[in-house]
């Protein structure tokens, strides 16, 4: 059996008339009615009280109604189903981040992309960027946005937006009246950073300080970039933050500029190749959105 015999079936249920199936389904009388013949032989009873002036059901005929259409209405919300995910139109997108990410262009991404997609449920994961790489490699997550991208032939780094870096400061620090602030100023200065073993970020500005000329004098470490802007507020020392983060600043701390040659935050999304179809339409739509670079 197949499904174009209960299409065929319901037709001729419908119309109670094999001529008016025949035009309705747009094929000619005699294969119709040979598909009928082949489906009662199948099912072994007989569907359709056929005379010289009418068509009727027969009990079965009408119980096999029934089923016929639930079955075809089924097949027809399966198959919308499928090119809804297949479309990337449902389905769930989880996506790898820390915190500091979030703030700023991402949070604006995933909101245009809940409403052009409300059908797709957006899952947040937020880890380390070494488990966030390790996620995309066993199919935890679709999509990672990271300051520093690994170096993994398996994964694809494409440039979400640019982000500088800037430096936060107790409100009272000798710097905190510039309009920008010198990497090479910062020597000798308690310094505050992410905890470097975790943070490829961290280690990268750790290497821009040392490009400066100085070898950080290293105070705190600390798991979020947030706890950077606070500890600068409470005076123990000053942090390299990205600008979205510094905008964060609140009393008892300010966020300066770098001058040029500044450190960059830019974020990029990591993500599989080929993307499947969910991740593809967050590409999409960040490429078509794609934030100017945030102001230092």
């Amino acid at each position: 059996m197949e499904l174009r015999h209960l299409r065929y079936f319901v037709a001729v249920a419908e119309a109670l008339s094999f001529t008016a199936a025949a035009e309705r389904l747009g094929v000619s009388q005699p294969p119709l009615s040979q598909q009928i013949r082949d489906l009662e032989t199948e099912l072994r009873t007989t569907l359709f009280v056929r005379t010289s002036r009418r068509v009727a059901l027969t009990q079965a005929g009408a119980a096999f109604l029934d089923q016929a259409r639930a079955i075809l209405a089924q097949v027809e919300q399966a198959s919308e189903q499928a090119r809804a995910i297949g479309g990337g139109l449902c389905g769930t997108l989880d996506i790898g981040l820390t915190g500091s990410v979030l703030t700023g262009p991402l949070a604006r991404l995933i909101r245009a992309y809940g409403l052009r997609y409300p059908e797709v449920t957006v899952r947040l994961h937020e880890m380390p960027p070494g488990e966030q790489q390790a996620a995309l490699h066993g199919r935890r997550t679709d999509i990672s946005f990271l300051r520093r991208p690994p170096e993994d032939p398996d994964l694809v780094a494409e440039l979400a937006w640019p982000e500088p870096v800037g430096v936060a400061l107790p409100q009272d620090h000798r710097l905190a009246a510039a309009d920008r602030v010198a990497l090479a100023d910062l020597a000798g200065e308690p310094y505050l950073s992410l905890r470097l073993r975790d943070s490829p970020f961290a280690r990268y500005l750790w290497g821009c300080c040392i490009e400066a000329g100085f070898l950080p004098r290293l105070t705190q470490q600390v798991v979020e970039s947030a706890s950077l802007v606070s500890l600068a507020a409470a005076g123990l020392g000053v942090a390299l933050v990205p600008a979205q983060v510094g905008a964060l600043a609140g009393p008892g701390a300010v966020y300066r500029p770098l001058a040029d040659p500044a450190p960059a935050a830019d974020v990029s999304a990591v993500y599989r190749a080929p993307p499947n179809a969910v991740t593809g339409n967050l590409l999409r739509l960040m490429r078509e959105t794609r934030a100017p670079a945030v102001s230092g």
